[in-house]
């Protein structure tokens, strides 16, 4: 749930309100109404409107720049990878091969049923 104050960018325009998209807003109130099918009430200064939304419509400020400084960084890799000429990173950044691969080095060793078992008689011992 988003905090009373928080800048807010509006993402989509579910009930077509003529909502600024794109624009950034402040969040002014909750709408607590069960019958209600806003969530939250929004204060955007541009076009010096307030304006009832569901909560899909609306995201922080903040999500959408991460968002968009992944994409860039995801960008400039490709952009490197093809003026190096290497294939093999573009390969990975295409495939999204580059994420697993960081997974999979901090995944614990699988150890056979002896192994374990030789494991747990050392630990009990002690």
């Amino acid at each position: 749930m988003l905090q009373l104050g928080e800048k807010i960018v509006i993402v989509a325009d579910a009930f077509e309100q003529n909502l600024p998209i794109g624009e950034y807003g402040y969040l002014i109130a909750y709408d607590r109404n069960p019958d209600n099918a806003f969530d939250y009430v929004i204060r955007v200064p541009q076009i010096n409107r307030n304006f009832f939304v569901p909560a899909g419509d609306v995201q922080p400020e903040e999500l959408l720049i991460q968002h968009e400084v992944e994409m860039t960084t995801r960008e400039a890799l490709i952009d490197y990878a093809l003026a190096t000429y290497n294939e093999k990173l573009f390969h990975q950044i295409m495939n999204g091969e580059l994420e697993q691969e960081e997974e999979e080095e901090s995944a614990p060793e699988v150890l056979s049923q002896a192994e374990f078992i030789k494991q747990v008689n050392l630990r009990a011992w002690i």
